[in-house]
């Protein structure tokens, strides 16, 4: 199993970034894909999560409308596009891949190693 992340770097505030997830070696239609994130200091929280076989979408709060969550099924693939990014965003960004969403968030079996979204202000 494998999910590869890409797509951080450094932004400054009000800019945008689309991180990538590229995943392989599991039943993609029979898994949710999500992500999370990890700020220096702080616990690693949800973010998003989709389920690409029925094109469930879930967005943690502080997202309020800047992030989209997305799939391309066809390459196995989820995206997260994020607008309107705030020195706070800055974290590192995980990838997970899970069977269960339980309260509205992803339960992980597996996980990616991250990318890095820095946020300049």
């Amino acid at each position: 199993v494998q999910l590869v992340e890409s797509g951080g770097g450094l932004v400054q505030a009000g800019g945008s970034l689309r991180l990538s997830c590229a995943t392989s070696g599991f039943s993609f239609d029979d898994y949710a894909i999500g992500w999370f994130r990890q700020a220096p200091g702080k616990e690693r929280e949800a973010v998003s999560c989709i389920r690409p076989s029925d094109g469930s979408i879930y967005y943690s709060s502080f997202v309020k409308g800047r992030f989209t969550i997305s799939s391309d099924n066809a390459k196995n693939t989820v995206y997260l596009e994020m607008n309107s990014l705030k020195p706070e965003d800055t974290a590192i960004y995980f990838c997970a891949a899970g069977v269960a969403i339980i309260s509205r968030e992803l339960l992980p079996d597996y996980w990616g190693r991250g990318t890095q979204v820095t946020v300049s202000a």
